[in-house]
């Protein structure tokens, strides 16, 4: 039943949202002050995160660790107990009015029993996290390093400490858009001095990225949300790690690196970085500075558009012919179009699934949205 609703909803899906919003705002008014002033990304998220949910209402595995993750996350804007039933209600609401072909009293019955237990996920571990970390971290600028027109490396310190591991990202908020969240990942392993780094790049319209690469500066205070993500490594494994980098998707694969580093074990690091010019390879430098200290790491930049005196061609196509890589973990980061056909590429040849590792498309489509 919850199938063939999220089936009828899809071709009127924009119109189910804004119905959603605007039940929302009317029946409970004092919740439009937990969303930013312009709704143009932040509007089809909260949605999309129910209705992606409901669809893997029947795996359990799958729905408590994306529910848990999102509860946590929920905790910066502000969000309560309270407020769940209010958005329970409104997205039963809107999913009758569009989908009244299949939409009757069982299905009603059924959608209820769905969302109620992912409420309680949600709010479950958004009250364990409330524990022991707070809904945000304040952190400082500390440097400010451009790296091309429209990239730069961005050094933050945190007010407190930040528990995260390599290969996550985090929820980032400026004090320019507020209540604007996008997501960065981490460039460094966990630090001694505690200092976290992030590679950003301005996109067209992106506020976030925008407001990060050319109008930040040391000594400004950002918001951190707290990490997500499990593009981790398995500490416990001999595997081989193949990583692919595309862009600023280099970062947390440079974050990998330096997690390795930090372990202390030799374990082959195959590392093919990205990019469409050469003068995109923006830390090109420090990729290969660690692999001349690590005889174990290979670095291989590879260009799609452009003359080069290096590998040529689409990144995951130009992997394929390296290898042979089933004695390999692989981690894939970069723009959505680039990890979904990395993705189908190394499942291709012969790459096991659940040894490919990367960021979810969702995230990754918010990241690029702003």
């Amino acid at each position: 039943m919850i199938r063939r609703t999220l089936a009828e909803i899809e071709p009127v899906a924009d119109k189910t949202t804004s119905y959603f919003y605007a039940l929302l705002f009317v029946r409970r008014p004092e919740l439009r002050a937990l969303f930013p002033a312009a709704m143009d990304v932040q509007r089809d998220r909260l949605f999309k995160a129910l209705l992606t949910a409901a669809r893997h209402a029947d795996d359990t595995a799958i729905l408590t660790t994306y529910l848990s993750q999102l509860g946590r996350g929920h905790r910066k804007y502000g969000t309560a107990p309270t407020h769940y039933p209010a958005v329970g209600e409104c997205l039963i609401d809107a999913l009758a009015r569009h989908a009244s072909r299949t939409w009757n009293d069982a299905t009603q019955a059924a959608w209820v029993r769905v969302y109620t237990a992912i409420s309680q996920i949600m709010i479950d571990a958004a009250a364990e996290d409330e524990r022991s970390s707070p809904p945000w971290w304040q952190a400082e600028i500390v440097g400010h390093e451009p790296r091309t027109p429209d990239v730069a490396i961005v050094t933050v310190r945190p007010d407190q400490p930040y528990p995260f591991l390599a290969g996550q990202y985090a929820s980032v908020e400026t004090p320019w858009w507020p209540r604007v969240w996008r997501h960065y990942s981490f460039s460094c392993a966990p630090r001694e001095d505690g200092l976290l780094s992030f590679h950003i790049k301005a996109v067209p319209a992106g506020w976030v990225s925008g407001a990060l690469v050319h109008r930040a500066r040391p000594g400004d205070v950002i918001r951190l949300g707290p990490p997500a993500g499990s593009m981790t490594v398995d500490h416990g494994s001999d595997s081989g790690l193949l990583c692919l980098g595309g862009g600023t998707g280099i970062a947390p694969i440079k974050a990998l690196v330096e997690d390795v580093v930090r372990h202390g074990r030799s374990r082959p690091v195959e590392v093919f970085y990205g990019a469409r010019h050469d003068d995109d390879l923006y830390d090109i430098d420090t990729m290969l500075r660690l692999q001349k200290s690590h005889r174990w790491l290979s670095v291989r930049p590879v260009i799609s558009d452009g003359p080069t005196l290096g590998l040529s061609g689409q990144l995951p196509q130009v992997v394929r012919k390296y290898g042979p890589w089933n004695a390999y973990d692989a981690y894939l980061s970069g723009p959505p179009g680039m990890v979904r056909s990395g993705v189908d590429t190394l499942v291709g040849i012969g790459i096991p699934a659940h040894r490919i590792r990367h960021d979810s498309i969702d995230e990754l489509m918010a990241s690029v949205a702003g």
